[in-house]
């Protein structure tokens, strides 16, 4: 049998004397598996977030393989809940570090495969090498700057506490309607002239209940009201530029293009179009095998905000950029479709959204047919 492993032609396939490194992250403790490339992998265990002993591990490692102690070193983790601080402190100690997006990862397809940390450092470790050979074997994530990462919390944040006020509600109306109460908005104006003629009405432990669930919203809305007021005096400041640039256009607000700039505009490079759409999930997957050819949808692979303010976006394009090339595009081909057909044809307008959008912050070119807001007197 062949080997499937790909030989690339014109280039030094040739293992360099390195030490590689693979790291399984977990809660309580790393284990690191290691490899000049040419004896069996290693391992050692250390902490999790034990710094000292993770280059403790690098040198012991080295002399192992008998390797210099100024010989290079490669290392590599999955993508998790560790994020960047790992990647930036290897790299401070000049160590050459990539996350990887751990879906990227080829397994094998058998129904039950056997999966521990140490066949899992082992396949990091192989990969890793194949890597620095030069071999298409995974997906690099980028890192953002510090900067970059640090303010993505405000939105991200802000959304968060909307989802928590959203509960709060709900929590409230289901408590009120097991006696029949039904109020209007819960935690507006009306509620306050509501809740006092209705509390009666409560039991004494419900009443204590729902006023407890009443403080905790009141909280919610306190604390988004404080990060939208920081964001519309960093505005005003005109500290964000690719934001009030995309909020110029019609159908585009000030939180869509907050979210769009801290998440991926403002941050990333693109060499193209097809780049844009598969870090942002919306690139397709086709399945062509022999006569089977069929489209499987989108892959879903990247930044799931951006792809899901994206489709919210799309239909407010169609309400508010009526006269836009990407309006008509869709109108010609989904408007007088089925339901289905047009979910089908919004993803396919959020796609090309992005691509007008991109275009629009890196050129200036605006949507062709799109309309800005009116400037202020």
């Amino acid at each position: 049998m062949k080997s499937t492993q790909a030989v690339l032609e014109g280039k030094d396939t040739a293992i360099q004397p390195a030490l590689y490194v693979s790291f399984e992250l977990g809660d309580k403790g790393w284990k690191l598996t290691f490899s000049d490339g040419r004896r069996h992998p290693g391992r050692f265990s250390v902490a999790a977030g034990e710094q000292a002993g993770v280059l403790e591990c690098i040198g012991r490692a080295k002399a192992r393989c008998g390797l210099e102690v100024t010989a290079p070193v490669y290392t590599c983790y999955e993508a998790g809940r560790d994020g960047w601080w790992l990647h930036r402190w290897l790299k401070a100690q000049g160590i050459d570090n990539i996350v990887v997006d751990s879906a990227s990862i080829e397994v094998n397809r058998h129904a039950r495969r056997a999966k521990t940390d140490r066949l899992d450092g082992d396949k990091l470790l192989q990969m890793l090498i194949r890597h620095r050979r030069g071999e298409r074997v995974w997906s690099v994530v980028h890192e953002p700057s510090a900067q970059a990462e640090d303010e993505r919390r405000v939105h991200r944040e802000l959304q968060r506490l909307s989802h928590e006020g959203t509960a709060h509600t709900n929590r409230i109306r289901s408590l009120l309607v097991l006696h029949n109460l039904r109020p209007g908005r819960v935690g507006g104006r009306t509620w306050a002239a509501w809740w006092p003629r209705y509390q009666e009405l409560v039991p004494e432990l419900l009443r204590a209940e729902i006023e407890r669930e009443c403080e905790r919203l009141v909280l919610v809305r306190k604390q988004m009201s404080a990060i939208e007021g920081q964001q519309r005096e960093q505005l005003k400041l005109t500290q964000q530029p690719v934001v009030q640039q995309l909020s110029q256009l019609r159908a585009i607000g000030t939180c869509g293009a907050w979210v769009l700039t801290k998440e991926i505009f403002g941050w990333r490079h693109f060499d193209n179009r097809r780049q844009l759409a598969a870090s942002i999930g919306l690139a397709p997957t086709p399945h062509a095998s022999g006569e089977s050819q069929r489209e499987q949808g989108i892959s879903k692979a990247g930044n799931k905000r951006v792809r899901w303010l994206l489709v919210e976006l799309s239909w407010r394009w169609l309400r508010l950029q009526p006269d836009s090339e990407l309006t008509q595009w869709f109108n010609r081909r989904f408007a007088f479709g089925s339901k289905r057909t047009r979910r089908i044809g919004i993803v396919a307008l959020a796609r090309r959204l992005a691509v007008a959008l991109w275009r629009y912050v890196q050129h200036g070119e605006i949507p062709a047919g799109a309309t800005l807001k009116p400037t202020a007197a």
